[in-house]
């Protein structure tokens, strides 16, 4: 947590969130052209969607105010600043409420990085619904644009793992008048320019990135011509550096087709819905770049809801305006009694150095919502945010993280990418590298050593996720000295997630001997250089297409290793993924395969006590894994068993030091993992805290 006693900030040099700024500033409630209403507290920080578009806004000439976490339980609290002169604004945070609030178990999460003090509970179950109800409650008629990761991921009918079962487009079940998908800046002054021109936001079908409302025959490709309004960037008036760029050629009018997906009734359909949603997916999934992605359309009755093609993406001088606003850089002054934001402390003194990953893991959702094209900032912007990190008080001479999605991705993948976008049904780097892959790690290494030359900065760390496949396969393998002479703090976190080859397939993992290479390589230069460092890698367990055998094969290799990995998780089924459409479909999408899923709690706790057989309270769920499985031949004294024919008779003992039997305890939260049943408070104040173990 940050040291309190370095706090500088004064409320004056914020966004106004009560009406007293408002006074401050001259203005009066109702004076603000957009009121942003999130879910996450107030953090002037562009690591932080409210903030960034906010001061994006301000640049603009736009007036500019934030409700954060506003209590829900009546629409007081979102009536402090008055009515918008354009629009309410509504993200439900950095992350997805009901991931906010619960664990993948279905336990209410006590802690909340997002909030002051790092309380749980200050924001409501599907907080963008909730709030968008509260404003219309208290605003009659008033135009509402909903963005977020909340809302890009759950844009279309979408699987939700806490209801178990699917659900209409949020934009359906908001009632909110439009939807900014992705990262939504550039489309956002677009509906700021068109607004303060008079149109409503309802009115406005024709900005990329964005989805709406409309009746069937109203829609693109309901009449003889196609759309009346073929979506395109319209540009926008701002300072020097600032968006308005198209971002090179992409399709326009008649070259965009209009590609229906099945409608809701399909989707809901016992005999048909699961494989249709999976072909649904498939289709939004392929149309995720601003360059050659079609217009969706998704039917519900009389009406449709229809996505336009994705903004392009964000380069260069657009990206560095981003992120060299007059940030405080750091948490609302009325939290620091509460004890501050801990969300802060992660991206302090850190730098967005790119955005976008075409790495194509199945459990991310990065591809839906930042999309596969890399848009990287300059080394001159990255240059002057670190200069001005060394002013800020509390600064000790770290730059904690210089990445991103991926650390070392930092130019689009290919030449292609550039010309047509993205390759609608190729990866990059799976199942193979792409013989079209750029691998070059020459500008990422020339920023890194740029900064480690400022005055005043004594270490320059990578802590985002490095993909060790790329940077195997690049001819020159300097970089990966340089990686670990200069920018490993003693660990550096990489990501193989399983061993064996289906399930690394149904992750979209390069195989396992691609990370055994990396982990001898990464060896034999910590030799070299003689510096005792140590690789931090993180696994899944639970995940679509993996089974308690893989979990075994799992298990063995750590025992191999002779270590317990720190980082394990258990899947979590979350909007917009490619693997959580496996979870509630059985199908892999991408090819129509069916896979192997794991939903009923009692394997997904032997998976992941498997993970961690070396733990006493796994030896239960650990010996009726193998047991199940036909591996009883990994319990014994022999070095190749994973536990003992008894429970440890020390508690805090190795699993497989053995004891004389114990008493069977009781087995964990009930069956599926399912989320308890325990609305939110109505009156808009936390839950009561409750224990349970996160995942």
């Amino acid at each position: 947590m940050q040291n309190l006693s370095d706090y500088r900030a004064d409320r004056s040099h914020f966004l106004p969130t009560h009406s007293e700024d408002l006074s401050r500033c001259g203005l009066a409630p109702g004076d603000l052209d957009f009121i942003f209403v999130s879910g996450d507290a107030y953090v002037d920080h562009p690591s932080f969607g409210p903030a960034l578009l906010g001061r994006m806004l301000e640049s603009h000439g736009y007036r500019v105010g934030i409700i954060a976490q506003p209590s829900w339980g009546s629409p007081q609290d979102f009536a402090r600043l008055g009515r918008p002169r354009l629009a309410f604004l509504v993200s439900a945070g950095n992350m997805d409420s009901m991931v906010a609030n619960y664990t993948v178990a279905g336990k209410p999460r006590r802690d909340d990085a997002y909030s002051p003090g790092g309380e749980g509970g200050r924001r409501p179950d599907r907080a963008t619904l909730v709030y968008c109800t509260r404003i219309r409650e208290a605003f009659k008629g008033v135009d509402i644009v909903v963005g977020g990761i909340e809302a890009s991921l759950r844009r279309f009918a979408h699987y939700d793992f806490w209801a178990n079962k699917m659900r209409r487009s949020i934009l359906v079940d908001s009632k909110a008048d439009l939807l900014v998908y992705g990262m939504g800046e550039r489309a956002m002054l677009e509906i700021a320019a068109e607004l303060s021109r008079g149109r409503r936001a309802a009115d406005l079908t024709e900005i990329a990135g964005t989805v709406y409302k409309c009746r069937a025959e109203d829609a693109p490709g309901a009449g003889a011509n196609g759309s009346a309004n073929p979506p395109g960037a319209t540009g926008a008036n701002g300072p020097a550096g600032s968006l308005g760029a198209t971002g090179g050629p992409r399709k326009t009018g008649a070259a965009r087709k209009t590609v229906s997906l099945p409608d809701w009734d399909t989707l809901q359909d016992k005999a048909r819905g699961k494989r249709a949603y999976a072909e649904s997916f498939r289709e939004q999934h392929r149309n995720t770049d601003g360059l050659n992605a079609d217009i969706l359309v998704e039917a519900y009755g009389p009406w449709v809801v229809v996505q336009n093609p994705p903004q392009p993406t964000l380069f260069g001088d657009e990206l560095d305006h981003l992120y060299e606003l007059p940030y405080t850089r750091t948490f609302h002054p009325d939290y620091l009694e509460l004890g501050g934001v801990p969300a802060v402390e992660e991206v302090r003194f850190s730098l967005v150095s790119a955005r976008g990953c075409f790495g194509g893991c199945s459990f991310c959702a990065l591809t839906f919502h930042q999309g596969r094209r890399i848009g990287a900032r300059s080394k001159e912007s990255l240059l002057r945010e670190a200069r001005l990190l060394t002013q800020l008080p509390g600064f000790k001479g770290y730059i904690h993280d210089v990445g991103g999605p991926t650390a070392n991705f930092r130019a689009p993948a290919c030449e292609h990418q550039g010309k047509h976008g993205v390759c609608k049904d190729k990866q990059c780097l799976f199942p193979d590298a792409c013989k079209q892959l750029k691998v070059d790690h020459t500008d990422y290494r020339d920023v890194l050593r740029a900064l480690r030359q400022l005055p005043g900065i004594k270490k320059v760390f990578v802590r985002s996720g490095i993909r060790f496949d790329y940077l195997l396969l690049d001819s020159d393998q300097s970089f990966l000295r340089e990686l670990c002479t200069h920018h490993v703090s003693g660990k550096l976190k990489v990501a193989p997630e399983h061993i064996t080859p289906q399930a690394l397939s149904a992750m979209g993992k390069p195989g396992m001997k691609v990370y055994e290479k990396f982990r001898r390589a990464f060896e034999k230069v910590n030799t070299e250089i003689g510096s005792k460092q140590f690789i931090v890698p993180y696994f899944i367990s639970s995940h679509p297409g993996t089974t308690l055998r893989d979990a075994v094969a799992l298990a063995e290799y750590f025992r191999d290793q002779g270590g317990t990995p720190e980082q394990v998780q258990d899947f979590y089924p979350t909007p917009g993924t490619v693997a959580t459409c496996m979870y509630y479909t059985g199908i892999d999408p991408r090819n129509g395969k069916t896979v192997a899923v794991t939903t009923e709690y009692a394997e997904k706790a032997m998976q992941r006590a498997l993970l961690q057989f070396r733990d006493p309270k796994n030896y239960r769920r650990v010996r009726e894994a193998l047991e199940q499985t036909g591996r009883t031949d990994l319990i014994g004294t022999g070095p190749k068993c994973l536990i003992r024919p008894y429970p440890p008779r020390t508690p805090g003992r190795d699993a497989r030091s053995g004891g004389k039997p114990a008493k069977a305890t009781k087995p964990g939260p009930g069956p599926g993992g399912k989320p308890a049943k325990h609305p939110a408070s109505k009156s808009g104040k936390p839950r009561q805290k409750r224990s349970g173990r996160s995942y």
